[in-house]
């Protein structure tokens, strides 16, 4: 599960099974937010971007941990992962919360790490909750493979932000910001917007698969091919099951979906995006999830985030233990 694979990228290896209960009760022991940290939430707007929100919060951590971490003590260094574990998505799920109106809500030690993020999310002040096994699959699954990948922008401005021994919370924030962009973790909510976008103009997706074949039209249709992955994203075959299963378990009639799969479908068939290996890629899917699950659009790149924060740990942790040097990218004219 999405814990196990934390901790194998943090510390190189699968838990055992004494290792990964350690693990989880010391990240539950942690997983307090101090009440002040709501005053900052009350200070943002409800229209706020969530992403900003998330960021700022991740920042203020610091002012409540003020004592950086020594690099040189493998027990401050565990101490430090296992707060940031704990605290992120008690941040996550206020973000969300904040957006929607709801009361704040804290987690439940008696639930696993993903199935306690979705409740911190979605329980209603005036219902029980209820967990959906489908529904807390495809969110492990989802977490899991946006875990780490690669030297991308926003792993790279957490180490270079932390090359320069800012604190681990401080780089988080940083790499926070960099994911945030469209032409990176944003690009989940750009598909939806697109979709949305398809439907008020009436949902023909033959005419918008027309568009952009067209090499005139600026149309660019979201959620396709892969700067990495020249042939089909292999997270995508993962997360199209997951997909699949969602949609199914929850029933759910939503025109937006189905545009979305009337596009997949002619995707996957039409000579155009067949020869050019443009298929659907995991923003695609992960996006359709989230909506299905009741996500606001704009909180699609703060999950992004929840999944990327064990491989932003890890890549932190080991260019501190290695002790590089600060980060200074030449340049060349």
């Amino acid at each position: 599960d999405f814990l196990e694979v934390a901790y194998l990228l943090i510390f190189g290896e699968l838990p055992n099974k004494e290792q990964l209960e350690k693990f989880d009760q010391d990240i539950k022991a942690e997983s307090h937010v101090d009440e002040e940290m709501k005053k900052i939430l009350d200070g943002f707007p409800k229209s706020a971007h969530p992403m900003g929100v998330l960021s700022s919060l991740t920042s203020a951590l610091v002012a409540f941990n003020p004592t950086s971490v020594d690099v040189s003590s493998e027990e401050a260094m565990y101490r430090s992962i296992v707060r940031i574990l704990a605290k992120f998505p008690v941040l996550v799920a206020w973000t969300m919360r904040k957006k929607m109106g709801l009361p704040l809500d804290y987690g439940d030690d008696s639930l696993g790490y993903v199935e306690n993020i979705h409740k911190m999310m979605f329980k209603r002040p005036n219902k029980e909750y209820t967990k959906n096994k489908v529904v807390i699959d495809a969110l492990d699954k989802l977490l899991i493979l946006h875990a780490d990948h690669e030297q991308n922008c926003s792993t790279s401005t957490v180490r270079i932000v932390g090359s320069s021994h800012a604190g681990l919370f401080a780089s988080l924030s940083a790499g926070i910001s960099a994911l945030w962009g469209p032409l990176h973790g944003g690009a989940n909510q750009a598909v939806l917007e697109m979709l949305q976008a398809i439907q008020e103009d009436g949902g023909d997706t033959k005419k918008y698969m027309a568009k952009a074949k067209d090499k005139n039209d600026p149309f660019r249709l979201m959620g396709f091919g892969h700067r990495v992955y020249k042939n089909f994203d292999p997270r995508a075959r993962i997360i199209k099951k997951a997909a699949d299963e969602v949609l199914g378990d929850l029933g759910i009639e939503d025109p937006i979906l189905e545009i979305a799969k009337g596009l997949e479908k002619e995707a996957l068939e039409d000579d155009y995006f067949v020869k050019r290996k443009l298929y659907p890629n995991v923003d695609f899917y992960s996006g359709i999830i989230y909506r299905a699950m009741g996500i606001p659009v704009d909180m699609f790149t703060v999950m992004f985030a929840l999944g990327r924060l064990p491989g932003w740990i890890a890549q932190w942790r080991e260019m501190r233990l290695r002790k590089e040097p600060i980060g200074r990218p030449r340049q060349v004219y």
